[in-house]
């Protein structure tokens, strides 16, 4: 019983970590392999740009990908 309850309360807080985060702008400085979701026109209706950092020397991927509603939250990117 003690198992159930711990599990339930640790599924309730690593809940509100499953969302991601929408930036408005693309930030300067990510690490490597670090994802970034901007918010990019070019990409079209219901699609996001996934930025992944990469090491020094290559440049970072770029990809158009779709998000659900409940997964993604719109917040302004700090430069």
């Amino acid at each position: 019983m003690r198992a159930l309850a711990l599990g339930l309360i640790f599924s309730a807080a690593g809940f509100p970590c499953l969302a991601q985060t929408v930036l408005k702008s693309e930030p300067l400085i990510l690490a490597p392999y670090e994802i970034a979701f901007v918010q990019d026109p070019s990409c079209g209706a219901g699609k996001v740009r996934k930025v992944t950092g990469a090491i020094r020397g290559l440049q970072r991927r770029k990809a158009c990908v779709t998000l659900a509603a409940e997964q993604a939250s719109l917040v302004s990117a700090t430069p």
